[in-house]
């Protein structure tokens, strides 16, 4: 494990703290996007079946349980919590994500490592979470003003996907015959999706304003 490695997986879970910060201090989940977290949850679940049969690491372990808890904690929030449900943006966060979801199981059958059971859903995962974040892009295209604890969840979410292409190219220069194109092409797909929020963040930040992303 390197350096950029642990970094991407913290930024990860900063990510996801921060999140839970904003809707368990302001009891508002407001510009958050039901449907990319349902979406996560999804990519949590089938990429970390292995967890019940395949131990790498305890380190490995503690992230596969983590993730899929704090997913099913936020949707419990956004769905269930009686203060913070009525804060939920159904209104604005209506992307149809079922043009996500079977696109990405259609190629996951069709391009894959293996066609196993366990290979496909893997694979599944690694689709679905490239393009995961997009109805939280949407949802907050369509509010403009985003308020800070959520601008910083994002940001935070992109640079873990930057820091996860740093440890690729890391792997690649010092491990023989190291190849996961699948991964690759899919982490750049969801980095360059970034890549407009992150200008409109760093903008933002340099000048002490308030996020507003263009019309």
């Amino acid at each position: 494990m390197n350096i950029f490695r642990v970094s991407a997986d913290i930024l990860h879970l900063l990510s996801i703290l921060v999140l839970l910060l904003k809707i368990h201090a302001t009891k508002s989940c407001a510009g958050i996007s039901l449907k990319t977290q349902e979406l996560y949850l999804a990519v949590f679940v089938t990429r970390y079946l292995d967890l019940f049969w395949n131990f790498h690491s305890l380190y490995n372990s503690v992230f596969k349980v983590v993730y899929i808890a704090t997913s099913s904690m936020i949707i419990w929030y956004m769905k269930r919590h009686r203060g913070v449900k009525q804060t939920y943006d159904k209104d604005h966060d209506t992307f149809r994500y079922l043009f996500l979801i079977v696109p990405c199981a259609v190629l996951a059958l069709i391009v894959n490592g293996r066609f196993s059971l366990f290979e496909i859903l893997w694979t599944f995962s690694i689709y679905l979470e490239a393009v995961a974040i997009l109805p939280q892009l949407v949802l907050l295209q369509r509010t403009k003003n985003v308020d800070n604890l959520t601008g910083n969840y994002v940001f935070l979410l992109g640079l873990y996907r930057a820091f996860y292409i740093l440890n690729w190219i890391y792997r690649y220069a010092t491990e023989p015959h190291y190849s996961a194109w699948i991964v690759w092409l899919s982490g750049l797909v969801q980095t360059g999706l970034y890549l407009d929020f992150f200008y409109y963040y760093l903008q933002a930040w340099k000048q002490s304003k308030k996020l507003q992303l263009p019309s």
